[in-house]
């Protein structure tokens, strides 16, 4: 495909240069239906992005869309705060007949800010404020999101190096497998908590995600989660789950950490809560953990009622039946072999993922993004993740059909072969 550089000129003459992704995809796109994508000058472009995870039902889903423009027809409520409304009661009850009730989880919700760091703030908040202790334990290659509190557990050095101050009461540890095999799961970190000498405040909680996708699609085993859970337990820590790229069905479950049978105390989501790609976050915690007064933790568009309408389609259309979870892992054993057979071909690429989460790395780490590069050029939207950009991750839609992934493992193929 041909592509014709766009006029940038406006982007470039006003728009910050902390822009990214508009630097990798170089187009000025116009429209966007189910897994396409398509620009201003007609060209089209597969997506196996989906908005970073954000449109796990693909774009302006007719479903979801038919909901908001009813809504928005008879003047339902916009913007509401905190306060009730009808739109927020018809997602709280769909979140708890389909989601919470028939998985037996006991979740107080939350709702912050619209973003997944809001979400994670608030989960560090008010596990410090249940402890009474400020140490937050996170992992080695972690991303929990870009204000000041979420950096403090991010891992990547260039992210953090973005907050221009120290990023304090956060300890890392090593996520699973960080030693490949050769250390025992969490003997480091037990070993410090129970030495006097160590020198490691005693922490209020540990926040991890079930995979890890900003630093490089890394897969934590169910054990090892487990395990992480029951250490949690016995030493008095908080376990807070992070799944704002990870839940809503991405991996299969509609929780990340369903398949290790674990509860965990606090749960972040954002991403895909709303199905539509509107601003939503939720907090999730146990009952006895609602410590909050009225108002100590608020924000001016905590109350999305537009995204609560189209949440709520979302859990009715795809999570009521049981349907998605199954369909995504197959969709999942689909990618999985497209995968084997592109590092079968080649040298020094590997991969990895769950369901619809998967990873290329690259021994070559340059190559990751040359490979973004002529796959955006051969008309397939990926990106790159990992400490340094050599993974291609995808993320395609959950909603995407067997017959669009084979085209996109098909031109993904190709790119890496022109790389080579």
């Amino acid at each position: 495909m041909t592509i014709t550089p766009p006029a940038l000129s406006v982007f470039e003459a006003l728009e910050s240069e902390v822009r990214s992704y508009c630097r990798g995809w170089p187009a000025v796109f116009d429209r966007a239906q189910g897994s396409h994508m398509y620009d201003e000058d007609g060209h089209t472009y597969l997506d196996f992005f989906a908005g970073a995870g954000s449109l796990n039902y693909g774009h302006n889903n007719p479903v979801l869309k038919r909901a908001l423009i009813d809504y928005i027809e008879r003047d339902g409520v916009t913007h509401g705060l905190d306060m009730s409304t009808t739109a927020k009661r018809a997602f709280l009850e769909s979140f708890q007949n389909n989601i919470l009730r028939p998985r037996d989880l006991p979740y107080k919700v939350m709702f912050p800010g619209p973003t997944g760091t809001n979400a994670v703030e608030a989960a560090l908040k008010l596990a410090r404020k249940v402890k009474g202790r400020e140490a937050i334990v996170s992992f080695t290659n972690a991303f929990h999101g870009m204000s000041l509190g979420s950096l403090a557990v991010t891992g990547n050095a260039f992210k953090r190096a973005g907050a221009g101050i120290p990023l304090v009461h956060g300890t890392p540890m090593p996520f699973d497998n960080y030693f490949d095999g050769t250390v025992e799961d969490f003997l480091w970190f037990e070993r410090l908590l129970e030495d006097q000498g160590s020198g490691l405040n005693k922490p209020a909680a540990v926040i991890v995600e079930t995979v890890q996708g900003e630093g490089g699609i890394n897969v934590a085993r169910a054990e090892w989660l487990r395990a992480l859970a029951d250490l949690c337990e016995r030493q008095d820590m908080l376990l807070i789950v992070d799944d704002i790229q990870m839940g809503c069905g991405r991996t299969g479950a509609f929780f990340s950490f369903e398949e290790a049978g674990i509860t965990p105390d606090i749960v972040t989501v954002s991403k895909s809560i709303s199905g539509y790609g509107l601003p939503l976050a939720l907090t999730l915690f146990k009952p006895e953990l609602d410590v909050w007064e009225p108002g100590e933790h608020n924000g001016t568009f905590r109350g999305n009622n537009p995204a609560f309408v189209t949440a709520a389609a979302t859990l009715d259309t795809y999570w009521a039946d049981g349907q998605m979870e199954k369909q995504t892992l197959a969709r999942g054993e689909q990618v999985e072999q497209g995968l084997r057979a592109i590092c079968e071909e080649g040298s020094g690429i590997s991969y990895r993922g769950r369901g619809l989460v998967w990873g290329m790395e690259f021994e070559d780490k340059p190559r990751a993004s040359a490979v973004c590069k002529r796959a955006f050029e051969l008309g397939l939207l990926v990106e790159t993740s990992g400490p340094e950009s050599e993974v291609v991750k995808l993320l395609p839609a959950l909603t995407m059909t067997p017959d669009e992934l084979d085209e996109g493992l098909r031109i993904l193929a190709r790119a890496v072969r022109e790389t080579a």
